[in-house]
């Protein structure tokens, strides 16, 4: 049961991201080359709804759809590791033409050639866990 909740929310959520083109190549291409507010519009307020909610959270002790208590860690504040990673990410998100939530979009889609972008991030992340002990956290 727990699952099909997921599904159906990640469901719901991939038909928003197609539907608002925000796992459109152009779009994103768009945002890169600060030729239209559309991408920003949909972070921004993506950004502002998380913000005002995780504080929601944190103050009233919300407990999840399952009953369960909602704990958020505070980050530790580091400017390098978070300008280095944005980064990075950054440079994937434009060379790649999608960030990972699209990826996944997209191969629904059937945009077969993001297959190897979505390979590219998932070999990404099995390297970043093999290394992350030896990095500077």
């Amino acid at each position: 049961m727990k699952n099909l909740v997921y599904i159906i929310l990640g469901t719901f959520l991939g038909i928003v991201l197609y539907k608002s083109e925000a796992a459109s190549w152009f779009r994103i291409y768009e945002m890169f080359q600060f030729d239209s507010f559309h991408m920003y519009g949909i972070i921004g307020s993506a950004l502002a709804v998380g913000v005002v909610l995780v504080q929601w959270i944190k103050k009233s002790k919300t407990k999840s759809f399952f009953g369960e208590s909602i704990h958020i860690e505070d980050k530790e504040r580091s400017f390098a590791r978070y300008i280095l990673g944005g980064t990075l990410f950054g440079l994937g998100w434009a060379l790649a033409g999608a960030c990972p939530g699209p990826i996944y979009v997209l191969v629904g889609a059937e945009y077969w050639p993001i297959i190897l972008v979505l390979i590219g991030a998932v070999f990404g992340a099995f390297v970043y866990g093999v290394v992350r002990g030896k990095l500077p956290h």
